[in-house]
């Protein structure tokens, strides 16, 4: 576009900041004005202006502000604590804490006694007797304390002040009574802004000239309006000429979650290869997500620190039967599993104890005895594990289960199985099988991928159903199962190296983000 084409479509605002422009065209952010326009008025225009190709960046400047919090006006307004007590020592020779919290009622406790306790450590205060206290015979104020004051009501007469103009005392007394937007308390708030240096292109220069030719001031209305056509108030005014070259708004069709479409990608997947979907509730019985999967009861995931328990109903009122007799003689000496069992005394009040589901195994562990023979099940179950949030580990998380029985299944079915997930879910190219243990699977293992970024990363167990598991549940056969963690295999899926980006708030990343998952 000509200079006199965008000069005669410019918004009145980025006139009147063009015209205030000096000859040399240079602008600092902070600290230009033009009428009528606003700093965060400012900002739209350099934008607008940086997009055009009008402005150009030179550099870059990044200072940091002292501003006062809320606590810190009403010091400046009513002194410090520290001020306020040294003045109440004045006239009165001795004080208690409940002639102090008397007179000076305007403080809260805390602030009493963080004052009290900093003035007792200049040494200042000498205590009578228990909890009475008379300040030291010749002792002053500590210098900082007045210091402190001074510099309140200095920020307060200024508004905001500069980090850099401030002393080296003023500087210290900053740092350690400030807060950075915390909900700490704090006296004083640190601000760090941005400062633009920046000056007009060739076009940026043409297109000023141009305005000028023009005739354009900045007056012009941006607008057309119902109300100005009502009144009559449009005779008379000029108006900012549209420029029809421009793009039209971005609209931004919705789409669902990526993560919540990869999760119903996976379940279509499965359902279309004729498995069959398992659902079940979040709070289980310990006997369901650890009992009936033969997890003995000494199992140091049945710790606090790994399973979630419910605070109130702590336990259910029954236990399901055939199935509870059964699973607690299997732990005990084996029952009719042609085991030893674990060989200690089953506690059937434990097993009542409800937990949060730690492991989608237990839709399989419920599913066992209702499922047919030859039969293939999943489950998409969301689980909940104490752990330390960090780029593979969450604290929920959800898990693809599954279980396939079959008078043919074996171990090589579990594999193939096992592998067809890694490449077709979680798109992974170097897949390995590492041995592993599990309570309730035997042989056991896990299958690790390697991440562009990560590394090798697990993605979860899977292994052949011991008899202690099926055959309480009056299963025969054999029974491949797995749970594998949907979340790290969405991050493959989507490209992303950090499992928190499955849930960012970040709607452009969102609106952005592909799922590479084979249909």
């Amino acid at each position: 576009m000509k200079p006199e084409e965008l000069a005669a479509t410019l918004h009145p605002l980025e006139i009147r900041v063009l015209l205030a422009l000096g000859p040399e065209g240079r602008l600092a952010e902070r600290t230009f004005s033009a009428e009528g326009v606003t700093q965060a008025q400012l900002r739209t225009v350099i934008e607008w202006q940086l997009a055009k190709e009008c402005m150009r960046l030179l550099a870059t400047e990044e200072k940091t502000w002292v501003e006062l919090t809320e606590l810190g006006e009403k010091y400046a307004a009513q002194k410090t604590p520290a001020q306020a007590i040294f003045k109440l020592f004045q006239t009165q020779t001795t004080l208690s804490s409940a002639q102090l919290a008397a007179s000076l009622p305007v403080y809260d406790q805390a602030e009493r006694g963080s004052a009290f306790g900093a003035l007792k450590k200049e040494n200042c205060l000498l205590e009578v007797e228990n909890g009475v206290f008379s300040w030291k015979p010749a002792a002053s104020l500590p210098a900082r304390f007045s210091l402190e004051q001074a510099l309140i009501e200095k920020v307060k007469a200024a508004g905001r002040q500069e980090m850099s103009a401030l002393t080296l005392e003023e500087k210290s007394l900053v740092e350690g009574g400030s807060r950075k937007r915390g909900k700490e308390k704090g006296v004083f708030r640190l601000v760090t802004e941005q400062a633009r240096q920046l000056e007009l292109t060739e076009l940026g220069q043409a297109v000023r000239e141009a305005a000028r030719k023009l005739g354009r001031s900045g007056d012009e209305v941006n607008a057309l309006t119902s109300a100005m056509l009502a009144d009559g108030s449009w005779r008379g005014k000029s108006f900012r000429r549209y420029n029809l070259q421009i793009r039209p708004p971005r609209r931004v069709a919705g789409r669902r979650n990526p993560y919540r479409e990869f999760l119903d990608r996976v379940r279509r997947k499965l359902i279309g290869l004729g498995f069959e979907e398992m659902r079940g509730q979040l709070v289980e019985t310990e006997f369901w997500n650890m009992d009936a999967l033969f997890m003995p009861q000494f199992h140091s995931a049945r710790d606090i620190h790994d399973v979630y328990f419910v605070k109130q109903p702590t336990h259910a009122p029954a236990l399901e039967e055939p199935f509870a007799s059964r699973v607690a003689a299997a732990h005990s000496d084996g029952g009719q599993t042609g085991s030893r069992g674990w060989g200690y005394d089953f506690d059937r009040e434990r097993s009542r104890r409800l937990v949060l589901r730690s492991q989608g195994t237990v839709l399989s562990a419920r599913w066992l005895h209702r499922a047919a023979v030859p039969g293939k099940y999943f489950a998409v179950a969301r689980c909940f594990r104490y752990d330390q949030v960090d780029a593979t580990h969450a604290p929920d998380f959800f898990q693809c289960e599954g279980i396939v029985l079959g008078e043919q299944i074996d171990f090589v079915t579990l594999l193939g199985l096992l592998r067809l997930f890694a490449k077709e879910v979680a798109r992974a190219e170097e897949i390995h099988f590492a041995p592993a243990y599990f309570p309730f699977t035997e042989p056991s293992v896990e299958i690790h991928v390697k991440h562009p970024t990560l590394g090798w990363t697990e993605l979860g167990g899977a292994g052949i159903f011991r008899p202690e598991v099926v055959r309480p549940q009056g299963v025969e056969v054999p029974v491949i199962a797995w749970g594998l963690g949907l979340d790290r295999m969405a991050m493959m899926a989507m490209g992303l190296d950090d499992i928190r980006e499955l849930f960012s708030s970040d709607l452009n990343r969102m609106r952005t983000t592909n799922v590479r998952l084979r249909d």
